[in-house]
This record gives C-alpha cells, structure tokens and sequence, in this order.
C-alpha cells in the first residue's frame, strides 16, 4: 500500500481563501498537475472550500495529499453536513435549482469526488484528480473510477471519447 504525502494542510475562514487558492495552486504544480486541470482543480476546491464557509460554519480544514499518481483533497466542515444528493446531474438554473453550481463543476472537473459524514460533526467533501502518467499517454481522462495508484485498469467501456471526456478536451 503507498503511503499518502502531505502536500498542505490548514484550517481556513473566508480571509484565508486567497491564501487557500495560493497553497493548493503551488503544491498542485509541485506534484506534477498540469494546466488546465490544475486550475480547474484549484477553482473545484475553490467552490468546495466556500460552501463549507457559507454552509459548514464559518470555514473549514483542508488537506491535500499526493497518492500514487492521484492528487487528493479534502475539505472538512463543521456544519449539518449534506449528502451527494444535492449535487445536480446538469447544470443548476437549466433545472430550477438557484443553487448548486460550485458543487456542480467541481464533480465534472474532478476525477472522484464523494461527500461524507464527518463523525456527525459536518461534512468531508474528497476531491481527486490523476496526475499525469496516471493513465495511458499521461491523460487524465474520467473513466468511471479505476484507481491507477493501485495499478487498475481504467473502465474505457464507459468513458468519453478524449476530445468529449473533459471540458476543455484531453488533459495536456
């Protein structure tokens, strides 16, 4: 089993967010995440960290970890906690829904994301992308969950073609 590196770790209110943006950016590119996806990565955190400040509290507690060829965040809150369910499957405003937009595009960003229960405590938001190398020709496609630091095979039976499978085309 490969040990997770520590990359930052801190606990941030809403003045620390330039700081957050900052610390995550640089260890982003530290580990070997190129853009675009490393700004995409840092606005997906981004949108997790605010809400734990509007919604969990007043802040939060993030981590961010390289494991294997995947880089790893989580963000930490002290609020009533949600579920996964309140991520909308399109874009909020085209299905009513005023809210939700941050939560949105961090899952269409990110490789993995998942909510969970911080010991009845508030939530823990994780947030994952591969790095390059993760997956054949350095891409870092969503493929539906394979996890290339346990050696696994990515599931191509249900990815997008490279040029569909990111917003802004395959991973450079």
């Amino acid at each position: 089993m490969l040990t997770p590196q520590c990359l930052c770790r801190f606990r941030f209110t809403l003045r620390d967010m330039p700081r957050l943006r900052m610390e995550v950016e640089s260890s982003a590119a530290w580990a070997g995440l190129n853009e675009p996806r490393r700004g995409e990565f840092v606005v997906a955190i981004d949108a997790v960290a605010t809400n734990a400040i509007e919604h969990g509290g007043g802040g939060g507690h993030l981590t961010l970890r390289q494991l294997g060829r995947e880089l790893e965040c989580q963000v930490a809150d002290s609020g009533p906690g949600f579920s996964e369910d309140v991520i909308p499957e399109v874009l909020p405003g085209l299905d009513g829904a005023p809210t939700g937009r941050g939560l949105w595009l961090a899952r269409l960003v990110t490789d993995r994301l998942t909510v969970g229960d911080a010991n009845g405590q508030g939530a823990v938001v994780t947030l994952a992308v591969w790095l390059p190398g993760a997956l054949p020709g350095g891409r870092a496609e969503r493929t539906g969950g394979a996890d290339p630091s346990a050696g696994e095979a990515p599931d191509t039976s249900r990815a997008l073609p490279a040029d569909q499978a990111h917003p802004h085309g395959p991973a450079r």
